[in-house]
């Protein structure tokens, strides 16, 4: 059985969000292990020319709500920037869970060979939307779940391989 473009994207993006989520958590336990304000974790990152835990959280919930809304042919809800808490950027995850959750198999199945065009910075990008979920939608999705993982493990956050993997 051939699978799907709605399971291949939505399942992915909301099981992928929900141990970002997990992750978040794993970083407040360290946080009151070592007696310091959790939130102060928002602002680590890897190196000094990268975006910080806040930004790759903000940017992996936005990813999967514009991949979705791409995919299904709508335009994507809008997600403010503003969080400043890990409760906050917790909040936001579950807001895209419950986004992307919200589409259909009907709607994105039904569009599996339709254009997706978006602006990668100055750049109109046309894929089908096959394409886009494989070579834009679910790689840049994970980079930033993978990038925030790397930040919180490499504060010092019990988390492994299989963290990642939900499992």
């Amino acid at each position: 059985m051939a699978l799907s473009l709605y399971q291949t994207s939505i399942p992915v993006f909301a099981g992928a969000l929900k141990n970002l989520s997990n992750h978040l958590g794993k970083g407040e336990e360290l946080a009151r292990r070592k007696n310091v304000d959790a939130d102060r974790l928002l602002q680590q990152r890897l190196v000094f020319d990268m975006f910080p835990l806040i930004k790759q959280v903000q940017i992996a919930c936005d990813t999967a709500a514009r991949s979705a809304a791409r995919l299904a042919g709508v335009e994507a809800k809008s997600f403010p920037d503003t969080e400043t808490t890990l409760a906050q950027a917790r909040e936001r995850i579950a807001a895209a869970i419950a986004y992307v959750e919200s589409f259909t198999a009907a709607q994105i199945d039904s569009r599996d060979t339709a254009t997706v065009s978006f602006k990668m910075g100055p750049k109109a990008v046309d894929l089908s939307a096959r394409d886009y979920l494989f070579k834009f939608g679910l790689p840049n999705f994970y980079f930033h779940c993978v990038t925030a993982y790397n930040i919180l493990r490499i504060a010092g956050a019990d988390i492994g391989k299989h963290d990642f993997l939900g499992f």
